[in-house]
C-alpha cells in the first residue's frame, strides 16, 4: 500500500538555526520557509537525493507543534510521511484494519499541494504517520 518515504518531519524550536545547520554544516539544499496556516506550521524542506527532511515550526497560538515542543524543548522527530497512490482507498483499508485516522478522516491539502491524512501514533509503534497521495 505505501510507496516511497516522502519525508521525515522534525519539530524545531528555532527554524532559522535548524535550516542554517542543514545548509551550512551539512551542505544540503534548503528551501524557503512556507507557512501552512491550515496545519498551524511553518515548514522548511531540506532536499536530499532520495527523500526530504521537513523542519516544522509553530505558526499561530494553536499550533499542534507548540504542544510537541513544550514536551520536547530541543525538538525531535515528529512524523514520517509515506506516499500512497489513492489516499481514500488507503484510508478505508487502514480503518478496516483498525487504524485510527486523525481529525475528520477527510484529507487536507498538505505542504506539497497534495491530499494528506495522519494516522494515530499509538497504532504505529508511537510514530505519527502522514500519508500523501502522489
Amino acid at each position: 500500500m505505501i510507496g516511497r518515504l516522502n519525508h521525515v518531519a522534525i519539530a524545531v524550536p528555532d527554524l532559522e538555526a535548524a535550516a542554517a545547520q542543514y545548509r551550512d554544516t551539512l551542505g544540503a539544499t534548503v528551501r524557503a520557509p512556507q507557512d501552512e496556516p491550515d496545519h498551524g506550521v511553518t515548514v522548511v524542506f531540506i532536499e536530499l537525493p532520495n527523500t526530504k527532511v521537513e523542519l516544522l515550526y509553530p505558526l499561530g497560538d494553536n499550533s499542534p507543534i507548540q504542544g510537541f515542543l513544550d514536551k520536547n524543548p530541543s525538538g525531535g522527530i515528529h512524523h514520517m510521511c509515506f506516499e500512497v497512490e489513492d489516499i481514500l482507498a488507503a484510508r478505508d483499508t487502514l480503518k478496516a484494519q483498525g487504524a485510527r485516522v486523525l481529525g475528520t478522516g477527510e484529507p487536507k491539502i498538505g505542504a506539497h499541494g497534495k491530499p494528506v491524512l495522519f494516522l494515530h501514533p499509538k497504532d504505529f509503534n508511537g510514530c505519527l504517520i502522514e500519508l500523501e497521495q502522489v
